[in-house]
């Protein structure tokens, strides 16, 4: 018996394209930029409090005042 062979040809579609567009649920846009805004806090407040420890530790106190006022932004609530 012979074996049969299975041979597939590609066309190009000649009909007019369309484009679908999938909607993000607002949920998962609202959740996902909230732990993007709180990502970003976290690691800018840390960036500023090992500056605060950087000035601390090098006794400059021009430094240290500079970057507590930028941290008093972070802890005004």
């Amino acid at each position: 018996m012979k074996k049969e062979k299975l041979i597939y040809k590609y066309k190009r579609y000649e009909g007019k394209v369309s484009s679908a567009r999938k909607e993000i649920p607002f949920e998962f846009r609202l959740t996902s930029r909230m732990i993007l805004d709180e990502i970003c806090f976290q690691y800018n407040k840390q960036i500023i409090e090992t500056s605060i420890n950087q000035a601390i530790a090098d006794d400059n106190k021009e430094k240290f005042m500079e970057s507590s006022e930028a941290f008093k932004q972070f802890i005004w609530e």
